[in-house]
């Protein structure tokens, strides 16, 4: 019999694995904002409604994140991962048959309850591979994906409607969600189970995470009563709430804001619109260069994490000039340094589960966090359709600025 190959370094080519799912996440989740004026157009629908839609898949993917994280520590990663993809690149595909608010509300709401599954998945993965000090960078390339689907989605999907039709593009994107799960089922098992892990990296495994084990983690029973009980959790929690309205804006915003208030038609959003996500990428890999700087500077893990939390959060004050911004190109700048500044933040709040909980916990205490998170995006988006049609964009900014 054929000996089965060894990988060396398998631990990142998972992690790279995690930063594709979650480009295929974003790509799928933007595709409605780079179709939102072809939409508003074609179909007659408001900003106000347009709010509605995004609400509707933020309140499924608020309330589905703990029960996705839940049902992925049951049902374990693999599977759990694969579930949640398969369902949530079906719900894209059939964003092509809407034609009404309710319908794409509908469908918005079942992306959401796919989508939920993505971040828990990444978090399990990372815990399950990663030792401490390394998880930073792995959430970090993993969240890479979300500014990359960004990216991606301005001028690919902007492509595909000038050349076919929005409802195509819907369809292209949620198919190859698929391609994906394919991969991620050859290649994906915990690192105990693994025919490709070497027995060096299996035992680097091991040994990393037995010194946080070290650290007190328990194993009583008991998930949701385990997770909610810890001032850890809370610690998280309310700055994710704090925190997603800033990368609520700068996901479903910045196209809508370009064209109305900027000027820009959708084939100079697809040439320029994606740099601020370009920008983001950098956030998430710089979360893992800068906690991996703090800790050579003689701090701990978790303080580590605190200092590049606070960093970045000092970054957010340039949103106050992308409304008064002289240009078109001065505006995107701002925005950039939004994105860089969240992402980075973003990244490493994360990363943070897989430190402070049991490996069984980690995707129910991501999901409950991201819950919150959605929470903040959620009031802050009804918030936005009522700012915009009322008063303008700038207070938006103003607010992005400090919340962190």
């Amino acid at each position: 019999m054929t000996a089965i190959p060894k990988i060396k370094g398998l631990r990142w080519y998972i992690a790279v694995l995690l930063m594709l799912v979650t480009t295929i996440n974003y790509l799928d989740r933007t595709s409605l904002s780079v179709a939102a004026d072809t939409l508003t157009k074609q179909l007659n629908i408001s900003v106000m409604q347009f709010s509605w839609i995004i609400f509707c898949f933020q309140i499924c993917y608020a309330i589905m994140q703990p029960l996705s994280g839940r049902v992925i520590d049951w049902l374990n990663t693999r599977r759990g991962f694969s579930l949640a993809v398969i369902w949530w690149s079906i719900a894209n595909i059939l964003h092509a048959f809407a034609r009404t608010p309710f319908t794409f509300g509908l469908f918005r709401g079942l992306l959401g309850i796919g989508e939920a599954g993505n971040f828990p998945g990444i978090a399990k993965s990372v815990a399950e591979w990663f030792p401490p000090k390394e998880r930073a960078m792995a959430t970090g390339i993993a969240n890479v994906g979300s500014g990359t689907g960004a990216l991606i989605a301005m001028p690919l999907v902007a492509w595909i409607i000038l050349k076919f039709g929005w409802q195509e593009a819907f369809v292209f994107t949620g198919a190859i969600g698929f391609v994906w799960v394919a991969v991620w089922l050859l290649l994906y098992q915990p690192p105990e189970k693994n025919p490709f892990i070497t027995t060096e990296e299996l035992d680097y495994i091991h040994k990393g995470q037995k010194e946080l084990d070290a650290e007190g983690l328990t194993q009583e029973k008991g998930v949701w009563k385990l997770v909610l009980r810890q001032a850890n959790f809370w610690s998280i929690a309310i700055p994710r709430f704090l925190n997603e309205p800033a990368w609520t804006v700068v996901q479903y915003w910045i196209p809508l804001y370009l064209m109305t208030q900027r000027g820009m038609d959708l084939k100079q959003i697809a040439m320029f619109a994606w740099i601020p996500f370009l920008a983001a990428d950098a956030g998430c890999l710089a979360a893992g260069i800068f906690s991996m700087m703090y800790q050579k500077l003689g701090l701990s893990v978790l303080n580590a994490r605190k200092a590049t939390y606070t960093t970045a959060a000092l970054i957010m004050p340039c949103s106050l000039f992308i409304a008064k911004a002289p240009s078109a190109g001065w505006a995107i700048l701002w925005f950039c340094c939004a994105g860089f500044g969240h992402q980075c933040l973003s990244t490493t709040a994360l990363t943070l589960p897989a430190d402070l909980f049991p490996r069984r916990t980690v995707a129910t205490a991501s999901g409950l966090s991201g819950s919150a998170a959605l929470l903040g995006g959620m009031l802050f988006t009804l918030i936005i359709g009522w700012l915009v049609t009322t008063v303008g964009y700038g207070p938006i900014f103003v607010v992005i600025a400090f919340l962190d």
